[in-house]
């Protein structure tokens, strides 16, 4: 449902101030986000709508963000709704439950920023402003969940374990001892365990049975 503010051809731009759309699946949470909105004498809201007329919406009034649920985009991906704004609009990421990878691809094809549904009004309202100003947006609950994703992406990115830490990670894969490791490969049992130690803190596990099972999440073993 459009808000009563929109008009064609993207409503009036004179008003020096920040138009904003806002697109949701769920109604209770858009009524919230609408007078939010309406509080904030620096913005304008121009639509409310639901998610299968936030495409349309976002072609229509041409806001200078979009605050929007990344589950209203359904199929469609981030880059073509970016290629659909034609650089006129700054995309807002507001989500219940951040997935790390999510957060990270977002932010990588150029969405403005990404935020918690656990952030509350002034804090959005500043991100809003933030977006409009050309800068980009973290809340402070997605900012760990990025960190870690941008780091195990930087560890993947490079050359990942030596060839002997390998060779001991699908020994121990095997369930092999360190003892019958070191004597497998005909080394000391103290070099064995000195390899495991670098496994662990490379795949960022604690013991034997965790280190596996990344090694097989990350396809260095199978």
């Amino acid at each position: 449902m459009p808000s009563d503010q929109a008009t064609a051809g993207g409503g009036a731009r004179g008003t020096g101030r920040v138009r904003v759309l806002v697109a949701d699946a769920q109604p209770m949470y858009l009524e919230a986000l609408e007078r939010a909105i309406r509080e904030w004498p620096e913005f304008e809201l121009v639509g409310v709508v639901g998610a299968e007329e936030f495409l349309g919406e976002l072609r229509r009034v041409q806001p200078d963000v979009a605050l929007v649920d990344p589950d209203a985009l359904g199929s469609n991906d981030t880059a073509a709704v970016l290629d659909l704004a034609g650089g006129r609009t700054r995309l807002l990421f507001l989500s219940a439950d951040p997935d790390p990878t999510a957060i990270y691809r977002a932010i990588e094809c150029g969405v403005a920023g990404y935020l918690s549904k656990d952030c509350d009004a002034q804090e959005l309202c500043h991100a809003i402003s933030a977006a409009a100003r050309g800068r980009d947006v973290l809340s402070a609950a997605v900012q760990p969940s990025l960190v870690k994703e941008i780091r195990l992406r930087g560890r993947e990115e490079r050359p990942f374990l030596s060839e002997r830490e390998h060779e001991v990670l699908v020994l121990i894969a095997g369930g092999m001892s360190a003892p019958e490791i070191g004597h497998r490969l005909m080394i000391s049992t103290a070099t064995v365990k000195t390899h495991l130690h670098h496994i662990y803190e490379k795949l960022g596990a604690h013991e034997r049975a965790a280190a596996v099972r990344e090694a097989m999440r990350r396809g260095l073993i199978e």
